[in-house]
């Protein structure tokens, strides 16, 4: 709805993006509980717009240089040499890292790269796929993973919202576990917290909770 629209666009949302996953976030919020409180919505929205860098990104950029290959993942590029024989090349960055883990085969098998994160809050790793497959009860999602990202960007947020139970979290109005349930520690805490006030307080003003999403 316009005002929905109007609130994303306020947090830093672009009109295009807004419009495009309107139809879903209405669908889906109310279904599974997060359109039942202005908190849980605005810790709702606040998570995923960090998330997905203000609903721009819904696939996972893996194009990392040599140093930021050390940086961050630097359990599996344990030399200077392993980190620039990778570099800048996303689908190989991605079979290592992911491989033999989450469900995922060997670096060779490719399901790395195949099950990367995508959606809005990056669902990751073939284990995870099958689950939402179920969850969403498609399919198609194994076989067609980008699915996620072109068609079930909210709706694979929302399968991690539901399936962590973080409405019960947002109830509680912790966003520090809320952060570390999503991302596994705090980064970017004080930006969700950012996000957390505005989207709270322009729920509050167009007093969509409840009304429009119920």
């Amino acid at each position: 709805m316009k005002t929905h629209v109007e609130m994303l666009m306020e947090m830093g949302v672009s009109s295009g993006d807004a419009e495009q996953y309107l139809g879903d976030l209405e669908e889906t919020l109310p279904r599974y509980g997060i359109a039942h409180s202005r908190q849980r919505l605005a810790h709702f929205f606040s998570q995923v717009l960090h998330e997905s860098g203000l609903m721009r990104f819904d696939t996972e950029n893996l194009n990392y240089s040599a140093k930021a290959l050390r940086a961050v993942f630097g359990k599996y590029f344990p030399t200077d040499q392993m980190a620039e024989d990778y570099a800048r090349q996303p689908e190989r960055i991605a079979n290592r890292v992911y491989a033999s883990r989450m469900g995922n085969g060997s670096e060779s098998s490719g399901d790395g790269w195949r099950y990367r994160g995508r959606g809005l809050i990056q669902l990751t790793g073939k284990a995870n796929y099958q689950a939402f497959s179920d969850w969403l009860g498609d399919a198609r999602i194994m076989a067609q993973p980008d699915l996620v990202s072109t068609d079930f960007a909210v709706h694979s947020a929302v399968f991690f919202w539901d399936r962590n139970n973080l409405n019960a979290i947002a109830d509680k109005d912790d966003v520090i576990r809320l952060t570390k349930r999503i991302n596994g520690g705090l980064n970017g805490l004080s930006h969700r917290r950012e996000l957390l006030n505005k989207a709270s307080g322009l729920l509050a003003m167009l007093d969509i909770a409840q009304t429009q999403f119920a």
